[in-house]
């Protein structure tokens, strides 16, 4: 038995960790059968010290000592007076099998920053104060190693800027780490080179409340003399441009009511370098950095960016630039957030899309298809005189001349002003360029002022692709069946979760970029199959606690760039995931990391609801089954009275985890009185028409209905008495006996796994293949390689994740892969038996490792190849019809499974079974 891997909850990178203790968690492989019988972590700030544990003068930061338990996740680590600042720590972890024979894991580090520190001070607490103020001032002088000590600079502007310090070492640094931060957006760089692979750093957040910090290990690139450091800074979010030079913002759109954070683009970074012989230095931002306004004149995170690359000022992030021009950098006051660290996976650039076709529609436009819609950073190489004038277009549709189209005549503007403008310096080469600052969703794209040819008077492009712009989060899963059309779904499927991903998870990266917070809970179950999204959850759960209004309501988007007015201010179903996502990250993560922290917001959350409550419990105020016929409003009291029955059950359970016991008990009570009004107003059962019970909806007060979508969030909240479980699953499968979709976005989740736990693939099919919409097979049909923002064939906007909830099914119900116990400590595999499905393979890395599947199968046995991880234990249904011989063969060995009536139980190993 090995460690595979480790980490700690809640963070992607561990550069720069802020708190004072941590949890974590490892995965364990092996060839054979192996169990866990204990674990020791250890942690120190002394390498050599971690290597020689065993020594009798070893000193831990912390150590849990030999603890007899399988534990692998959410294992507390809170060292006494928590962690230094600044300060680089090792860890590992030792496990014992069941036979006593200790495995050590590889030796993890993480760096802190300043754990008890939020707030860089103002220049002036780093100058002289007058002996008069001394006294006033002197707590910031205090504990001054455990202190920030850069401050914000820029040049008072709010256009894109260049800064930069060169500065001389007599000896290379043993360590060298970065804490930097810039706003809206920045680019560090070190001696020329880019200091990660990030884009768009930092994380967007309410600046007001927290900014984000980044950690850079710089080790690689320091040296001996002469070095740079060098930062690129563009508005982003926190100065968004507005509708300066006629281009497009969308919070400016209809009301105006987005209002800048901050006018004034502010950076800050400290430089920390450490050397063999134990000695600290510290370089930090201050006026003596050099700054100039950027050849970026316009960075607008809407895809429009203006770049000259006359002014580009060649090699200024090197050694040996002459900056005797530039200016020094003015301290600035900065936002009023408070400091936290970038704890969700960066947003990066992914797959290469090259152009599938070119076209031109008149002289001087050129239009590329790039094959694909996704979110994108475009790159551009083109040669030409000195002045040109290139301008880039964007869109997910395109007219039949390939040039760019917005189908949705209120956002003509996508058409006319999202555009990028750049002008060439004329060097004789190719010259290139890419967004510094702003990214879009597209399939095409369109040029003008430009050739591909020599000869025609215009600068000739030289090349063109694309990156998918995305989240850094570990991809985990994949799956393929053998029909071309589900496999084309699923790829439909994950390119639209894969474009919406980013410090945040938005429903469409072109026309809004909102954080709208439905998606979050909604998709949480398909994302989770194919995405790490730990980290990224934990910071929306910050921004939800930052977004929460003195009411205690939790707005529909976090961060909240604009006032939305009523129910797109006010639903439950969006605000909800306050109390929905720390559930979430204990079932698919096994992790509490948040729950300490979100526990008061969704406690001040449910206080506001319960004012909102209508006969005794209901609630039925919000924007019901968004989606459906576009925006109807209809399901209200079951959907949203639902979503507050699993809210209270969840702020239960984390008042019991907190040992919060009493209050524990209050929102039980208060959750039972819940359900027993929705089951008093909604639950029909003297209905002589019909031979089952069902749930009706309040859209038309009196009348009675049977909808799909109401009998499945009774069913999946399990908000069903006992007794009337299996006549709902009867009024459900009558209520979608003609196969057909009628739901939105919240209604479609709850039908897909009803259909599972039915075991009803078939159903799913059928609905997902009409030939009119509802339809997503319409979608492909019609050329499209993502989904749209409604059941409509054309739509403002394209590369939406709304429907992606039947990506859940893909895994849950095709693959088969469904967690029970917490992080899929025990799982079940319930293949689609007796479907249309005859081989499907795949694998989801869950928490404890790969849970890898072959299914194949024929009209005389089913043939199933299952890899279990250490750690977990695995449910097989056993197939109705295939159950006169089971042979189970693990590691070339038969063994003889546990076996209930039901499914096989198989703990870690490579199996293969055998059904006839």
């Amino acid at each position: 038995m090995k460690v595979a891997s480790c980490g700690i909850h809640g963070f992607h990178e561990t550069i720069g960790l802020d708190v004072d203790e941590i949890r974590v968690f490892w995965v364990l492989e092996s060839a054979e059968f192996a169990e866990q019988n204990a674990y020791r972590v250890v942690i120190s700030d002394s390498e050599q010290g971690i290597a020689a544990e065993i020594a009798s003068d070893f000193h831990a930061a912390f150590d849990s000592g030999r603890v007899w338990t399988d534990q692998q996740r959410n294992v507390l680590c809170r060292p006494s007076g928590g962690f230094r600042s600044t300060c680089t720590y090792y860890w590992r972890v030792t496990v014992w099998d069941r036979n006593d024979v200790a495995t050590h894991s590889e030796v993890q580090t993480f760096f802190t920053a300043y754990p008890r520190s939020q707030l860089l001070p103002p220049y002036s607490m780093n100058q002289k104060y007058m002996p008069h103020s001394s006294l006033i001032f002197r707590t910031w002088f205090e504990d001054f190693e455990n202190k920030w000590k850069a401050v914000w600079i820029g040049n008072g502007g709010d256009k894109p800027l260049y800064l930069r310090r060169g500065f001389s070492l007599a000896r290379k640094p043993s360590k060298a780490i970065a804490l930097a931060s810039g706003l809206g957006h920045f680019d560090l760089h070190v001696n020329g080179q880019p200091a990660s692979d990030h884009v768009i750093d930092p994380g967007w957040s309410n600046y007001h409340r927290t900014v984000q910090y980044v950690g850079y290990d710089l080790t690689a690139h320091m040296t001996a003399g002469e070095n740079v450091l060098a930062a690129h800074l563009g508005n982003g979010f926190y100065a968004g441009s507005g509708t300066e030079e006629d281009r497009f913002f969308w919070p400016m759109y209809e009301d105006n009511t987005y209002v800048r954070y901050g006018n004034e683009l502010c950076f800050f970074a400290e430089l920390h370098l450490f050397y063999d012989d134990g000695t600290h230095d510290i370089i930090h931002t201050d006026p003596s950095w050099k700054v100039r306004k950027s050849a970026t004149t316009l960075a607008n995170i809407y895809a429009s960016e203006t770049h000259d690359k006359r002014l580009y000022p060649t090699s200024w992030t090197s050694t040996g630039f002459d900056e005797s021009e530039w200016t020094f950098a003015k301290p600035l006051t900065g936002p009023r957030g408070l400091l936290r660290y970038q704890n969700q996976p960066p947003v990066v650039l992914h797959d290469k899309l090259e152009p599938k076709l070119i076209s031109s529609s008149r002289p001087g436009v050129v239009c590329f298809d790039l094959g694909q819609n996704a979110s994108i950073m475009l790159h551009l190489s083109v040669e030409g005189p000195a002045g040109s004038e290139i301008i880039v277009r964007y869109s997910e549709t395109a007219n039949a001349d390939g040039t760019v189209l917005m189908p949705d005549p209120l956002f003509k503007d996508f058409e006319t002003k999202v555009y990028s403008k750049i002008y060439l310096a004329g060097t004789g080469a190719p010259e290139d360029w890419r967004p510094d600052f702003s990214f879009t969703a597209a399939r095409y794209i369109q040029l003008e002022g430009v050739a591909m040819e020599e000869g025609q008077g215009l600068p000739v492009v030289r090349s063109l692709y694309a990156r998918h712009i995305s989240s850094a989060s570990t991809r985990v899963g994949s799956m393929k069946t053998d029909k071309d059309d589900v496999n084309a779904l699923i790829k439909a499927s994950h390119w639209s979760l894969s474009s919406n991903i980013f410090s945040y998870h938005t429903d469409c990266p072109q026309i809004e970029k909102f954080g709208w917070l439905e998606v979050t809970h909604l998709l949480a179950p398909a994302s989770q199959y194919i995405f790490g999204m730990e980290a990224l959850y934990t910071k929306i759960i910050y921004d939800m606690i930052d977004a929460q209004e003195p009411s205690g309501l939790v707005p529909t988007m976090a961060p909240e760039i604009r006032y939305m007015c009523g129910p797109l201010h006010d639903t439950i179903s969006w605000g909800g995931a306050v109390c929905l996502l720390p559930e979430l990250l204990v079932k698919y993560y096994g992790s509490t990391w948040v729950i300490p922290q979100v526990y008061p917001a969704a406690v001040r959350y449910m206080d506001y609801m319960k004012t909102k409550e209508r006969l005794g419990g209901l609630i039925e105020h919000g924007l019901g089954d968004w989606g459906r016929d576009i925006a109807w409003g209809n399901l209200q009291a079951n959907i949203e009275s639902a979503y507050y029955y699993k809210c209270l059950q969840n702020t239960a359970m984390m008042a019991k985890h907190l040992g919060h016991i009493s209050e524990a008990e209050k929102y039980g009570t208060w959750a039972a009185r819940v359900l027993e009004v929705y089951n008093r107003e909604l639950l029909v059962t003297d209905d002589e028409n019909v031979p089952y019970v069902y749930y009706t909806s309040r859209d038309n007060i009196g009348q009675r209905d049977c909808q799909a979508v109401a009998q499945a969030y009774a069913l999946q909240s399990n908000m069903v008495p006992m007794q009337h479980i299996a006549s709902v699953q009867r009024a459900f499968l009558a209520s979608v006996s003609d196969n057909r979709i009628r739901s939105g976005e919240l209604g479609l989740k709850c039908i897909f796994e009803t259909l599972v736990d039915l075991h009803r693939p078939d159903i799913v099919l059928a609905m997902a293949r009409q030939e009119e919409h509802p339809s997503y097979m319409r979608f492909l049909r019609r050329g499209e390689t993502t989904f749209l923002e409604f059941w409509q064939d054309e739509c403002r906007s394209k590369s939406h994740d709304l429907f992606c909830t039947i990506h859940e099914w893909f895994y849950a119900g095709i693959l088969g892969i469904r967690p029970d116990e917490d992080a899929y400590k025990t799982f079940r595999i319930e293949p689609p038996y007796d479907s249309e499905f005859k081989d499907v393979e795949g694998h989801v890395n869950c928490p404890y490792g790969k849970i890898q599947v072959k299914f194949s199968q024929t009209d005389e046995s089913v043939a199933l190849s299952l890899s279990v991880p250490i750690g977990t234990q695995a449910s097989i249904l056993i197939p109705e019809n295939f159950k006169t011989s089971i042979d189970v063969v693990r590691s070339d060995m038969a063994v003889t499974p546990v076996t209930s009536e039901q499914y096989l139980v198989l703990k870690n190993g490579s199996y293969s079974i055998m059904f006839r």
